[in-house]
């Protein structure tokens, strides 16, 4: 049996660069999949924001092994989750890792960020000593009981150290055993452009509308050996804009008439989460 994270390795390997857009619940995953996409990432400041709280650390790992769990029983590609700082030391890194692992994701960025961590694109963010993030690497590694589980090693020290030592981050995570690199927010095409030839290692890019990263074409960044793409919160913005312009409708005119055309219809939404399905199975299990 292929489990989701040999199924995303192979993705990588084969069909590289990988888009996988965020999803932040059970129903923002089932889009990403009828959307077809390959692959679907569970964003942790998504998760966040669905709970009404700011990217800040604020959530408990059980929150969140929960919420990826929901998200992983829907659909059937691999999920690659957002697992912060491991939340603590190199002991809780395991912890977090064995969670996740159980949970069925198909592999986890881990970042070097003191914690409580904050959102990549935010200002005024801390990281930890290099040794300290290295050590947390091997933990994960050891806690894995899946080979092929796919450990993303983040750092945010651009925005903290500058270039030089985020480069000698990234290449002392991958020899202490990640499998891939997460340079966060780049601040410019010649940068992207820069890390791509300096760390020839698999890497990963975020790539949202509004960040610090400048966007740039999926096939270029594939050009320039990028593996992985997640982009994380376009989704959500959306959803929220479009609950904001269906609420301004309600509060104008008493109904969402107004909004019929923006909205999908009430068989749509049952097609979505397979409604039909589940009847089905209650009526071949009924007495």
């Amino acid at each position: 049996m292929t489990t989701a994270a040999r199924a995303l390795r192979d993705l990588i390997a084969n069909h590289p660069p990988v888009i996988a857009p965020g999803a932040f619940d059970g129903l923002s995953a089932r889009l990403v999949e009828q959307a077809g996409f390959p692959a679907v990432y569970a964003t942790g400041g998504g998760i966040a924001r669905s709970l009404g709280i700011p990217d800040l650390g604020l959530m408990g790992l059980d929150e969140i092994v929960k919420r990826l769990e929901s998200m992983v029983e829907v659909t059937t590609i691999p999920l690659i989750a957002d697992a912060d700082t491991g939340h603590g030391n190199a002991l809780n890194a395991q912890k977090t890792a064995r969670a996740f692992e159980r949970a069925g994701v198909a592999g986890f960025h881990l970042e070097d960020q003191v914690f409580p961590k904050k959102c990549g694109h935010y200002d005024d963010k801390s990281i930890v000593a290099q040794k300290e993030m290295t050590q947390k690497i091997k933990a994960v590694k050891d806690a894995f009981i899946d080979p092929d589980m796919l450990l993303i090693a983040r750092t945010d020290g651009l925005a903290v150290e500058g270039y030089e030592p985020t480069l000698e981050r990234a290449h002392a995570y991958m020899e202490a055993g990640a499998d891939m690199i997460f340079v966060e927010a780049p601040t410019s095409e010649e940068q992207i452009e820069q890390i791509a030839k300096d760390l020839p290692q698999p890497k990963l890019i975020n790539m949202f509308h509004g960040g610090k990263t400048p966007l740039m074409p999926t096939k270029r960044l594939g050009e320039l050996g990028y593996s992985l793409v997640i982009i994380p919160s376009d989704t959500q913005r959306a959803a929220i804009k479009g609950m904001q312009d269906v609420l301004e409708a309600i509060r104008e005119d008493g109904h969402s008439a107004a909004m019929q055309e923006r909205m999908v219809s009430f068989n749509g939404r049952e097609e979505v989460i397979g409604t039909a399905a589940y009847n089905a199975l209650d009526k071949k299990y009924s007495v």
